[in-house]
């Protein structure tokens, strides 16, 4: 295998066509789906990743191309990913459900990369299927949940400071009201600047970074609710499409009309 990247490389004409599956419900974000090329970026929440019938290409910051099978990426670590038009499972969980550490079990044959762990097993029989399923129509997000709820007992999870809890929960049950900073500390008995340097402490991404990746996972529930673009940003905080287009290409590194057409499942 060579270093140089197959970016932007679609799947061949012949190729199946596939479609997105996306799951919201509570604490975690699951999407199934083809991904091509996504720029540098970065996310407010740990995620797993897992090639569904191959290997992915990944570059975590300072590294070199690398090609895995799995990753655990934690939320702030800036990473790359070239797919080649596969579909390809990823799978978040916000800090009100657990950290970084309840990913780890999803995860084996694993090697630490410049703050991100890249694999060559685990979960990936798991997600295919959840993927392969997408148009039964009984089809559920519970076997996530199990899953999750399996990794966290497995898992050496520290809990977070009951401030900043108390914060995300406040941003996630609220749809995010933009209350300001000044107030959310007070809130809690923390000034401004120290509940930002916690909160980037503990969730690590800056204060500001995870609130724009709240707005953006509200966004997206819109979206596969059968909002149009415009629609979904106007309800969620954005100016307008563009910027909720300009917002989406920093969270995930590429349009959202490459994993928010052709959904499979639209998740209320």
């Amino acid at each position: 295998m060579t270093n140089t990247p197959r970016l932007y490389e679609r799947a061949t004409a012949t190729a199946a066509p596939f479609d997105a599956l996306w799951d919201i419900s509570g604490g975690r974000t699951f999407f199934c789906g083809p991904l091509y090329y996504n720029a540098n970026h970065q996310h407010g929440a740990p995620v797993f990743l897992a090639g569904l019938y191959g290997k992915f290409r990944l570059k975590v910051a300072g590294s070199d191309w690398l090609s895995c099978r799995t990753a655990v990426i934690p939320a702030g670590v800036w990473h790359e990913l070239d797919v080649g038009g596969d579909p390809v499972a990823v799978f978040y969980i916000e800090p009100t459900i657990a950290g970084t550490e309840a990913l780890l079990p999803l995860i084996r044959d694993t090697r630490p990369v410049n703050g991100a762990l890249v694999g060559n097993g685990g979960e990936i029989n798991f997600m295919r299927e959840l993927y392969e399923d997408r148009y039964h129509p009984n089809w559920s997000g519970q076997p996530l949940v199990d899953l999750l709820d399996f990794s966290k007992r497995r898992s050496q999870a520290d809990r977070l400071d009951p401030r900043i809890s108390q914060i995300v929960e406040f941003l996630f049950a609220q749809g995010d009201d933009l209350t300001s900073v000044l107030t959310l500390a007070a809130n809690v008995g923390l000034s401004a600047s120290r509940l930002q340097h916690l909160f980037s402490q503990q969730i690590g991404v800056p204060f500001r970074r995870y609130r724009s990746w709240n707005r953006m996972r509200q966004a997206i529930q819109e979206v596969i609710k059968g909002q149009n673009f415009t629609t979904a940003a106007h309800a969620t905080g954005f100016s307008d499409s563009a910027h909720f287009s300009h917002e989406f290409r920093k969270t995930f590194g590429a349009a959202p009309t490459v994993g928010l057409h052709n959904l499979a499942r639209l998740q209320p």
